[in-house]
């Protein structure tokens, strides 16, 4: 369940910050009664909170009386780095991708022990795909997950694996040593793959984006039937893509440090 459990002695911020966690990409809209139980506070309580929320911005309601996500909380999310930086920059270069494969582009980095989406993009001829910006998934079972997971620390791939990994459909990766040496593999040909591990019918290739220091920052995937998938022809677009954005990101920062020394 979303929110945090039932606690007196939880802060007035943890108790905001869990009626907005009680939103996800399948509960958009919710009643405050609704939102009380997601977000395990008591009803006034939550009528209280959300009332302030909606007030300032971050929740908005219908005239059904439900409530959604407000327009100045996503205004303020569009600020993160993530978002206006590394976006920004990609954008050009998976816009490109799109048009020249005409199928679904990824750009994606690791939270934690998730996937998310920064941004995705999608033509009408592209095999329909369950990801969307902004949203998660796992990193075991998706092409920008498995580069994120093999370039991350060790200790990462420990505490992931002993979760437990999840099936998603018969091609899922559920081994941990099956796993692990798949994802020596992305590293040593620097790039992963992941066919109908998410969802059937689907293929998707990914390589890693590197900052200038050479850290692994994001994954630059694509998403596309797996009856007419090539490997070959996903990754070679792919690749040099990747390195347009590296070479971006090097130039953003010594724009940034030429600033800062004047």
């Amino acid at each position: 369940m979303a929110g945090n459990s039932r606690d007196p002695g939880r802060s007035v911020t943890a108790r905001a910050l869990s009626v907005l966690t009680a939103f996800d990409i399948d509960h958009t809209r919710l009643t405050l009664t609704a939102i009380a139980r997601r977000a395990e506070i008591p009803l006034a309580t939550a009528h209280r909170l959300v009332r302030e929320l909606e007030m300032w911005g971050a929740l908005e309601r219908d005239g059904d009386g439900r409530y959604a996500i407000g327009l100045r909380l996503w205004e303020i999310g569009l600020l993160a780095p993530v978002n206006s930086r590394l976006r920004e920059i990609a954008l050009p270069y998976m816009q490109e991708l799109c048009q020249n494969t005409h199928d679904n582009v990824h750009l994606a980095v690791r939270d934690g022990l998730e996937v998310v989406y920064v941004e995705k993009l999608t033509t009408p001829r592209a095999v329909p795909i369950i990801s969307r910006s902004g949203g998660r998934l796992p990193l075991h079972s998706t092409g920008v997950g498995k580069v994120l997971l093999a370039h991350a620390p060790s200790a990462v791939m420990h505490q992931y694996c002993e979760r437990g990994l999840s099936r998603y459909t018969a091609y899922t990766i559920t081994e941990p040593g099956r796993l692990g040496r798949e994802l020596q593999t992305v590293r040593s040909r620097g790039f992963a793959q992941a066919n109908e591990e998410m969802t059937l019918g689907n293929c998707s290739v990914a390589v890693p984006v590197h900052d200038a220091g050479g850290t692994v920052v994001a994954a630059l995937g694509v998403v596309a039937h797996s009856v007419r998938a090539e490997v070959s022809k996903l990754v070679k677009p792919l690749l040099p893509a990747a390195e347009g954005i590296r070479q971006r990101l090097v130039e953003q920062d010594r724009i940034n440090l030429d600033l800062l020394s004047h």
